[in-house]
């Protein structure tokens, strides 16, 4: 488990989109307000997204053209009714080998999660507000994703 502030957070994922090859799925969980968003938003930074990258709160689901080539898919399953209205927004589509798909509150999918993927998980740290844990996991054989930076000493 490593310690980030919120602007090392921005600078890793951003390290992130900088580096990251599709295809490859990354979800982000955590409570509200943790950083998912902020994460997501440093990835598309990273892969040359230009202008504002929104949250997909209310449309679920918005894709970003990268200039590098590829697409910026952003989910945020959050109002989600159930695992089973993942086809109306194409899931079975996502991540075909021109797709960086970044998934907020994938607990909703249920049991439809890829084999291959990244998970990160940020919380808060009592001691700190502007401090949130970050928990990287590996699930079978995702592209690669850079490391973490050093921890914070505290």
């Amino acid at each position: 488990m490593n310690h980030m502030r919120e602007n090392e957070l921005i600078q890793w994922g951003t390290q992130v989109g900088t580096e990251i090859r599709p295809p490859v799925f990354i979800f982000l969980k955590g409570p509200l307000g943790s950083g998912k968003s902020v994460l997501a938003r440093s990835i598309a930074l990273g892969m040359g997204v230009e202008g504002a990258v929104a949250s997909p709160t209310f449309n679920l689901l918005l894709t970003y053209p990268s200039p590098r080539g590829f697409q910026f898919v952003h989910l945020d399953l959050y109002r989600l009714n159930g695992p089973e209205d993942l086809w109306e927004l194409g899931w079975e589509e996502l991540g075909d080998r021109d797709q960086v798909v970044i998934v907020e509150w994938p607990e909703r999918a249920g049991v439809f999660l890829p084999d291959d993927r990244w998970e990160i998980e940020l919380d808060f740290v009592e001691e700190d507000e502007l401090v949130r844990t970050i928990l990287v996991e590996k699930y079978g054989d995702p592209a690669t994703i850079p490391d973490l930076p050093n921890a914070l000493n505290l």
